[in-house]
């Protein structure tokens, strides 16, 4: 592979993580289509998918076409025009834009003829030979259909049309509009500016959101200061994300769900419930659930997520978002009987959860200095138990005897007779013995004696 070909496919810009995982989906490709097209392994498509690495070289390319979002048009031609996609790419100081990179919307019909489609991007990354002649000779794969939401349990006897999950790549500009996904990136905004924006456009929301999870404003406002101040610390990271919002939502429900905060006195019990009636109902069964059952209703029918997008923020797979959505949605249902219907719950925690936030929180500035505090704190912790060990260690070393020395044990005076040796005394009767065996050597029948002639 010439130096050229190297850098263009090195340059070439690949979407986030969460949006590989919805831009395969919207194609109707599982891992293990993804995976033999591009010639690696599932677990390769999982890490790339997860984030925990990324291709390169010319399977970049590959795989950045394969999810529609490269094509040879876009290829640099010249190191010139790489310089200047490259320096087109680089990252603004500031929070990225609120609209989330969507993939290009395509219908069911195009989805499933576009399936088998991967074979050319793989044979140009170099797949095996025997590989791309065996899916050549495969028939192409018939699409999995999109998993099922039933819409409860039907009323008074009427049976309930099933609801389908909203398509990936129709839903997401929908989400998009309806759901701001972070404050609108100003160019030239210093990182404290840019982190002042998000942390007044997100946090209120955020507490709120926390208190429908968990039942304690306490907690919900503890949990959003600890995602806030671990977004400072990382703020290099979250301000190139696509969705900043959502970097700290999961850190802030990962925080507010940990039951760890069952062991602490302040955090034991849940709040006193609202006073409205449909409000309490509604929040009693909401913390009935499970938390992961919890967390996926909330995120799907509160704030409008797509399918794709909640098992990815729950760390889970479609299908089991899935099967949680339903069983939230059949026990609410049980609980509440009003919102059997999906789209009244999804009215009802919509609206609870754009309800205008009450709950007091410090100032941007004030959870920035507190997090630089803790970092300088912790920091200085970590190095003064180093220099304490550091220490500890040096006059260990220095104080410690070379060599071993036995000690002589000092003399000591022996008082009494030593006990006496050899067998023990014997009785009478073992005298006896000792005299009838000698006197009768051979107590049995005479032994014959052969005579010599």
């Amino acid at each position: 592979m010439s130096r050229s070909t190297a850098d263009s496919a090195s340059s070439v810009t690949l979407p986030t993580p969460k949006e590989r995982r919805r831009l395969r989906e919207a194609l109707a490709l599982s891992e293990e289509q993804v995976a033999e097209a591009m010639g690696v392994t599932k677990a390769t498509v999982r890490s790339w998918e997860t984030g925990r690495s990324s291709p390169r070289g010319r399977k970049r390319e590959a795989y950045a076409s394969l999810l529609g979002t490269y094509g040879p048009d876009d290829a640099p031609t010249s190191p010139e025009s790489s310089n200047s996609s490259e320096r087109a790419a680089e990252p603004q100081s500031g929070p990225p834009s609120p609209v989330r990179p969507q993939a290009p919307a395509r219908t069911q019909t195009q989805a499933q003829a576009q399936a088998p489609a991967p074979a050319p991007a793989a044979n140009a990354a170099n797949v095996r030979p025997k590989a791309a002649a065996k899916r050549a000779a495969k028939p192409p794969k018939a699409p999995s259909p999109p998993p099922v939401i039933t819409a409860g349990p039907a009323r008074k006897g009427t049976p309930k049309p099933q609801e389908r999950l909203k398509p990936v790549a129709a839903a997401a500009p929908q989400a998009a509009e309806e759901r701001p996904a972070g404050p609108p990136a100003v160019p030239g905004l210093t990182p404290e500016e840019a982190f002042d924006a998000l942390y007044a456009h997100a946090a209120p929301g955020l507490v709120h959101q926390t208190y429908l999870l968990t039942g304690r404003r306490r907690l919900s406002r503890e949990a959003v200061e600890y995602a806030f101040h671990h977004a400072w610390e990382h703020w290099p990271e979250v301000a190139v994300d696509a969705d900043p919002v959502g970097w700290v939502r999961a850190t802030a429900y990962e925080y507010a769900l940990s039951p760890w905060h069952r062991l602490r006195r302040t955090h034991k019990y849940p709040d006193a419930p609202p006073t409205e009636a449909s409000r309490r109902a509604l929040l009693t069964a909401l913390l009935d659930l499970p938390a992961p059952y919890r967390r996926t209703v909330l995120l799907y029918d509160g704030l409008g997520l797509d399918l794709p997008e909640t098992a990815a923020e729950t760390e889970a797979s479609t299908p089991a978002a899935a099967n949680r959505l339903l069983h939230a949605r059949t026990v609410l249902a049980k609980r509440v009987p009003e919102l059997a219907d999906p789209d009244a719950l999804h009215r009802r925690l919509s609206a609870l959860v754009t309800e205008a936030p009450t709950a007091t929180l410090p100032a941007a500035r004030t959870v920035r200095t507190g997090s630089e505090r803790r970092t300088r704190t912790w920091t200085r912790a970590v190095l003064g138990v180093t220099a304490v060990l550091i220490g500890i260690t040096g006059f260990t070393a220095a104080t410690a005897p070379t060599h071993y020395i036995p000690a002589n044990a000092p003399g000591e005076t022996v008082n009494g007779v030593p006990v006496r040796g050899g067998p023990q005394k014997l009785r009478p009767e073992d005298l006896q013995l000792r005299d009838q065996l000698r006197s009768e050597p051979n107590p049995g029948p005479e032994r014959l004696i052969p005579a010599a002639e």
